[in-house]
């Protein structure tokens, strides 16, 4: 048996996990208008495996051609470019079941001769996608989907946030060729040389950032007011506003609160500095929805605390590439179709985020008006 059988099948069993959570009546709603209706997910899954594998491992001819195109790619329009499709241009759940299930049959059985490097990816691609489904599931209404209720008292004050002083360093960016996986834009390993700077030892909580509400800002996306009371948007219900929490917002949001208190976000290379040494807290599909900021464990070498888990952090960094970036052959568009100037880096994880993939090293980006990411962020002041 593969070594790498374990792992693709814990995988899939997290996907599988969400998808039973859901009223199957589910599978055809698009809960966040940007992309694509949930029964695409349930096919592109497989599908992905079968087109990266089949013939580049397999030599195996498409047993179903048809739904390798239907269902190989996500979307990300730009705003105001929503899809249009109805639920009835999508296939059944049956069929696209079907189709699932004779993908991992057929990848199953020839495991032992795929490359390890097209495997990480699978496995990889399968987690990132147990997040974003993650995401998109929280947008439905409580009733179109199953899971524990929320048991979080509410928590009505939050803790003082101090600036942190990180000493001027060099900070060993990206991972060298050779030594493990990494996406390609993980490469090539390069220092930067990181000036001192002040850093917010925990990320920004909601507690804070209602100073910004009050002064007119919108509130968050996870955030609603009735009858004068906030509540947060917990996946399966309504929680009374917890203050200490991490406040989720878009990187316009964030930069705008930074503003607000004469600050900004780090960059990528100032995060990650101020990480260093840093524990995973509430990671892993460890909970549906976060945990105080100040919840105990994970402070890096310089006392930040949960910049691995708990909320991905926005920087101010664009996503580029690294000196020496070589796009996958075997999946060119990965990060290359995305160096266009519109998304913004996030570092760290969240509650969803698979221990695989908070390595120091990872990148992850979105656009900065994006609102559903479980994304947060810290605020930095040069030194001096």
């Amino acid at each position: 048996m593969s070594p790498f059988a374990g792992r693709i099948n814990a995988a899939r069993a997290q996907t599988d996990t969400l998808f039973a959570a859901l009223d199957p009546r589910a599978l055809y709603r698009r809960p966040v208008p940007e992309r694509h209706r949930l029964i695409f997910y349930l096919g592109h899954l497989e599908a992905f495996d079968w087109n990266l594998l089949h013939e580049r491992a397999l030599e195996k001819p498409s047993f179903h051609a048809t739904f390798d195109k239907l269902f190989a790619f996500g979307i990300d329009p730009e705003p105001g470019g929503a899809p249009v499709d109805q639920p009835s241009d999508w296939p059944s759940e049956e069929e696209v079941r079907e189709y699932g299930a004779d993908v991992r049959r057929e990848l199953d059985q020839a495991l032992d001769r795929v490359p390890e490097q097209l495997l990480h990816v699978a496995i990889e691609h399968r987690l990132m996608h147990a997040e974003t489904l993650s995401y998109l599931i929280h947008n439905l209404p409580y009733a179109a989907k199953r899971g524990p209720a929320p048991g979080a008292p509410a928590h009505t004050t939050f803790p003082a946030n101090p600036m942190l002083e990180i000493p001027a360093g060099s900070v060993t960016m990206g991972r060298p060729r050779g030594n493990g996986f990494g996406w390609d834009n993980e490469f090539e390993r390069h220092a930067v040389d990181v000036p001192a700077f002040h850093i917010s030892r925990y990320k920004i909580t909601n507690g804070e950032y209602m100073d910004a509400v009050r002064a007119g800002a919108a509130p968050p996306h996870f955030w609603f007011e009735r009858d004068g009371t906030w509540f947060q948007r917990g996946m399966f219900g309504e929680i009374p506003l917890p203050l200490n929490w991490p406040v989720y917002v878009t990187h316009a949001e964030a930069a705008a609160y930074a503003d607000l208190r004469g600050a900004s976000l780090p960059s990528e290379a100032q995060l990650q500095r101020a990480s260093e040494g840093a524990a995973p807290v509430n990671a892993d599909f460890a909970r549906w929805d976060p945990v105080p900021v100040d919840a105990p464990g994970g402070a890096s070498h310089h006392g930040v605390e949960q910049t691995l888990g708990n909320g991905w952090e926005w920087t101010s960094t664009v996503f580029g590439p690294f000196p020496g970036f070589e796009p996958f052959p075997f999946y060119p568009g990965y990060s290359a179709d995305f160096f266009d100037g519109k998304h913004y880096i996030m570092k760290g994880g969240s509650p969803r985020t698979a221990a695989c993939l908070l390595r120091p090293t990872f990148r992850n980006w979105f656009r900065p008006d994006y609102p559903h990411v479980y994304a947060g962020f810290r605020i930095v002041e040069n030194a001096g």
